[in-house]
């Protein structure tokens, strides 16, 4: 089980990215596993970990979509 889960203000910010028809397809994924690790104890799955060390690689990404990487990468399952 996962001890951590996402902040209030990072889940803020991500359900405003889910409704915004200007937010990328790879921000809503990453807003989607945010939101989904919000007080449940659930952990980030192989996909979205690669996924969001994409986005952390990359220079392309804002500031907003390293934030929400950042946060699925701190619940990732650590023995990965």
């Amino acid at each position: 089980m996962n001890k951590k889960s996402s902040g209030q203000k990072l889940s803020t910010q991500a359900s405003k990215i889910m409704r915004s028809n200007n937010s990328s397809q790879i921000q809503k994924s990453l807003a989607a596993s945010v939101l989904s690790q919000r007080n449940t104890g659930k952990i980030t799955g192989k996909t979205m970990e690669a996924k969001a060390s994409m986005v952390m690689n990359s220079n392309k990404y804002s500031g907003t979509t390293k934030s929400l990487a950042a946060s699925v990468l701190s619940q990732s399952d650590k023995n990965r």
